[in-house]
């Protein structure tokens, strides 16, 4: 059994997708979309950078949705593959919306708008310089909240529960430092994110209002496939639910280790990644070493997973 899984910020390099670009007329229409929808050059920002301006939050997560969907309509409309066969579609955190698109539960270009506004909200709902978000490795989820009752830090939030070995943190600046000095003093290996904000905790709460008030704005459909979402780990279909959770998702932890596992017990054995990068394939392979991966970014990748998918 196979799922599909879509990728989040930190994903993005300027000049992903460039050899579908060049290659399928779909992929530039596609672009070329993604441009008048945002009314402004989103294409050359993906193709070309500069990348101080493609990492920019609202640049980022429009960004790797266009290319996620690129390569998905290469998928299904040039090698004519029914993907409405496979069982699951994941996204982290941003890539939620790739899956719910990919399922023709939003259209194009509604999810691009609010995925500008989400970064845009995300961004302003806390000043540059005063959040911070830390990646904490080796160590279980359980044994980071004890860490965190017991040095009384508990305004340090689990942003991302990515896999067993890997916890992301979000919270103000000084907390952060707080918790990374015990961290070092206990030689508990840890990484200071190089992200603009601290998404996924409390502090993300203005934004979260803002986009409550432009996602009831947009006509969702029923999924075509089973959805799982960030905040449940379990599959969605009602579309009221889906718009709660996409607001919510904002403010609360990715249970994306979860995810993963719900996927597994309910036969997943081949993980295919569409987009940018191979993060979440690495955060797979940590969960499960025998999983089948596989990573769509460009031509060579999807023309063999094409063979094999069709056999």
């Amino acid at each position: 059994m196979k799922a599909l899984l879509f990728p989040g910020q930190g994903s993005q390099s300027v000049g992903m997708c460039s050899d579908l670009y060049k290659k399928y007329k779909i992929v530039r229409d596609t672009f070329e979309k993604a441009d008048e929808t945002l009314k402004f050059k989103i294409s050359k920002l993906i193709l070309e950078g500069p990348e101080e301006e493609l990492k920019l939050t609202q640049n980022t997560q429009p960004s790797i949705l266009t290319v996620s969907y690129s390569i998905i309509k290469v998928l299904t409309e040039e090698f004519k593959l029914d993907l409405r066969k496979i069982k699951f579609y994941a996204g982290h955190s941003l890539g939620e919306y790739s899956a719910l698109l990919s399922a023709n539960s939003i259209n194009f270009e509604d999810a691009l708008k609010l995925l500008f506004l989400r970064g845009k909200y995300m961004q302003e709902a806390v000043p540059v310089g005063t959040g911070q978000m830390l990646a904490v490795l080796n160590t279980p989820l359980s044994s980071l909240e004890k860490i965190l009752k017991e040095t009384n830090l508990t305004e340090c939030e689990i942003a991302n529960d990515n896999s067993d070995g890997q916890v992301i943190l979000s919270g103000k600046l000084n907390k952060i430092n707080e918790l990374q000095s015990f961290l070092k003093e206990k030689k508990i290996k840890n990484i200071i994110l190089p992200v603009s904000a601290p998404f996924h905790c409390s502090l993300m709460r203005p934004a979260a209002e803002k986009m409550k008030i432009e996602i009831e704005k947009i006509n969702f459909k029923k999924p075509d496939v089973d959805i799982i979402s960030n905040v449940t780990a379990k599959t969605i279909s009602d579309t009221n639910i889906i718009k709660e959770l996409l607001e919510t998702q904002i403010y609360t932890k990715v249970r994306w280790r979860e995810t993963i596992n719900y996927m597994i017990k309910n036969g997943v054995t081949h993980f295919i990644e569409i987009g940018p990068g191979k993060v979440l394939s690495g955060l797979v392979r940590r969960i499960k070493k025998d999983a089948e991966i596989s990573n769509l970014n460009n031509f060579e990748d999807i023309l063999k997973f094409s063979n094999e998918f069709t056999k």
